[in-house]
């Protein structure tokens, strides 16, 4: 990938994380998401259900694309708040489909539509959507696909595996000389956890 469509990826060769942590830093658009939030561990609902709309609408884009669309798709997605989003109806599937701002793919507006839904769900089973990451950590990024595109739409490896590094699920969001690295280790983001043990087989 391009630097404009990665930002260090367990797909990609260490180099390409050592460049974006190079490269971020002072662009006005790459660079304050480097700094405050790639890698560093969230858990409100309203912060992780936008970091999976966002993941899911860069497939087949840069992510700067992403990033500077950012705004328009908060605005378009009723700030992530995942009950009124769940209740989107035909009406907001045109509106958004017709929105130049945002990513005009009908799955993917399908699938955001439909995973706000999955996740109020997770808040009947797990308590909520931080919950029911926490239950399944840890496990290797394949397991935690087969779990994903098992509960959620438009779910593959490289929207999963950005999603998971980008909170800390799994390492590789900075290079270990990255200044933003010692801030994220400091928060103690999931992957740098002792492990408690293996984990039973995913159940949902």
């Amino acid at each position: 990938m391009s630097w404009s469509a990665s930002r260090g990826s367990v797909f990609a060769a260490r180099d390409v994380s050592a460049a974006y942590c190079r490269l971020a830093p002072g662009h006005p658009w790459h660079g304050p998401y480097h700094g405050s939030e790639y890698g560093f561990p969230a858990e409100d609902e309203a912060v992780l259900f936008e970091r999976l709309v966002l993941e899911i609408n860069q497939a087949g884009l840069s992510w700067l694309t992403v990033l500077q669309k950012r705004a328009a798709f908060r605005a378009a997605f009723a700030g992530y708040e995942v009950d009124r989003v769940a209740g989107f109806g035909e009406a907001d599937v045109a509106r958004l489909l017709a929105d130049a701002s945002i990513v005009r793919n009908r799955l993917k507006v399908a699938a955001v539509i439909d995973n706000a839904r999955i996740i109020q769900g997770l808040r009947q089973s797990h308590g909520s959507f931080h919950a029911w990451l926490e239950a399944h950590h840890p496990r290797p990024l394949e397991e935690w696909t087969r779990l994903f595109r098992r509960n959620f739409r438009f779910t593959g490896g490289l929207i999963v595996g950005e999603f998971l590094m980008s909170l800390g699920y799994l390492p590789g969001a900075h290079v270990p000389d990255c200044p933003v690295y010692q801030r994220v280790l400091e928060l103690v983001p999931p992957w740098s956890r002792p492990a408690t043990g293996s984990k039973a087989a995913p159940s949902g």
